[in-house]
């Protein structure tokens, strides 16, 4: 019986390393996706600049996934909103799945963010404290597991970056005064 208890604990050691690296290798590929994610936002932004300034004639209003590609269903809707704010507007604009969000200022309201992220500013404003992206997830219906929390994650920290959240410590996060303002309006 000894020996049986002493392989069960065996393999459950192997498969907690085999977990522990997967995470690492996810955390690192997740870490990359977003440089990617926010390289790409600032491509966007300065296609947007340069149109503005060339007069407004570019590709702003393109569809660029073509035909038969399908994004995600939430950037689907998102570039539909898009649309519906024309060119050059400061909705986000979607490009193959990617959605660039705008930084916080006064003349913007939550409704220029896509859905997603409007659901996370939702959550905050009832909760009305800080949250862990753990919580905030189950509370959006996603679930705790490490791929939703992490999926999450990416969201918020883009929220943080552009003035819209705020972290109060690592891995807490709230709504940024301005925001909860307006919301609160």
């Amino acid at each position: 019986m000894g020996s049986l208890l002493e392989e069960l604990a065996r393999r459950q050691a192997e498969a907690q390393q085999r977990i522990e690296e997967f995470g690492r290798q996810l955390a690192e590929v997740r870490a990359r996706l977003e440089a990617e994610e926010d390289r790409l936002s600032r491509l966007l932004i300065a296609q947007e600049v340069v149109e503005e300034i060339l007069g407004g004639k570019g590709r702003l209003g393109a569809d660029p996934v073509p035909d038969g590609e399908d994004g995600d269903a939430d950037a689907d809707a998102d570039a539909g909103d898009a649309e519906q704010e024309g060119p050059g507007s400061e909705a986000e604009v979607t490009r193959r799945g990617v959605v660039t969000v705008p930084p916080w200022r006064e003349d913007l309201e939550p409704s220029v963010l896509p859905q997603a992220y409007r659901d996370v500013l939702e959550v905050l404003a009832d909760a009305g404290r800080a949250m862990r992206a753990g919580k905030i997830s189950a509370a959006l219906g996603r679930g705790e597991s490490a791929a939703a929390v992490e999926g999450l994650r990416g969201k918020l920290r883009r929220l943080v970056e552009r003035g819209w959240l705020r972290q109060e410590e690592p891995g807490l996060f709230a709504l940024a005064e301005q925001v909860h303002r307006q919301i609160a309006r």
